[in-house]
């Protein structure tokens, strides 16, 4: 079971939120410095992975990654993924998350995380998710006044009123799975609810273009079909060029007028010639 978080040093330290510089390896809990080392190569990709999925969801306007919040004058903490509440202005973000992500790997100083936990969920985070990549791969769900819960591959995340799809357990940490869960929040984001509603609306827009090329095609049919039959009952030969030159014209235009002209024209010469001769 995971391991239940802790309460804070009951004293306070002497550092504010405003003592740490953007950039600083530290975070803050109660005025106590926690130090933050860089991430391991195997945490950083899941680290991108998740904050594209989550981040694109159709529900979400705001994400970021190692945002820093100001959870009061001595509480400073930057979830490794944060949604909700990411504001596009410099400095400390007032505040919390509505959902954090952690993600923890060998070396992972439990105690220091524990309390992280602690800061965020007592400050208002509503969700916080833990993802485990030492050992069997799992993601610890951390709510307030609520006992944690593994939830494991294979199984999906919910984030109620924060994210509009469940999340597969492995988007959070493999690439393909990640690739699927962010293509169907990009695609819903522009109102299709998935990759076959596109592929179906691509096959409905194609059958009706061919619609009203058919009905194109019919009407040009149509006319050169009158303008021969004209040419045949007024007795004016069709030569050659001339029958290349109706079957490939386009223009119901064109069409219109050889016909006019066909219907008074004393040679088939005339009825082709050019406008302005």
């Amino acid at each position: 079971m995971p391991v239940q978080a802790k309460r804070g040093p009951s004293e306070r330290g002497p550092f504010r939120a405003e003592h740490v510089r953007s950039g600083d390896p530290y975070e803050l809990s109660n005025g106590h410095p926690v130090y933050c080392a860089p991430t391991g190569g195997r945490a950083s990709g899941p680290n991108h992975l998740g904050s594209s999925v989550v981040g694109w969801d159709p529900a979400v306007q705001e994400a970021g990654v190692d945002t820093g919040y100001a959870l009061g004058p001595g509480t400073l903490r930057a979830p490794d993924v944060a949604v909700g509440n990411v504001p596009d202005r410099p400095g400390w973000v007032k505040g919390v998350p509505e959902l954090a992500i952690e993600y923890a790997d060998v070396g992972q100083d439990e105690e220091k995380l524990q309390q992280k936990i602690a800061d965020l969920l007592a400050a208002g985070t509503k969700l916080l998710w833990v993802v485990r990549l030492n050992g069997p791969r799992r993601v610890e769900v951390h709510e307030p006044r609520r006992k944690a819960r593994v939830v494991l591959p294979g199984q999906l995340l919910s984030a109620p009123g924060i994210l509009k799809n469940a999340v597969p357990v492995e988007a959070l940490y493999e690439r393909s799975e990640a690739e699927k869960a962010t293509l169907t929040n990009l695609l819903q984001r522009r109102g299709y609810e998935d990759l076959d509603a596109v592929l179906a609306a691509g096959r409905e827009e194609g059958r009706e273009e061919g619609r009203e090329e058919g009905r194109e095609e019919g009407i040009l049919d149509g006319k050169r079909d009158a303008l021969r039959r004209v040419l045949d009952r007024r007795g004016l030969r069709l030569t050659k060029a001339a029958a290349a030159k109706i079957s490939s014209c386009r223009s119901e235009r064109e069409l219109d007028g050889w016909l006019d002209r066909a219907l008074v024209a004393s040679t088939t010469a005339e009825v082709f010639r050019r406008a302005g001769r």
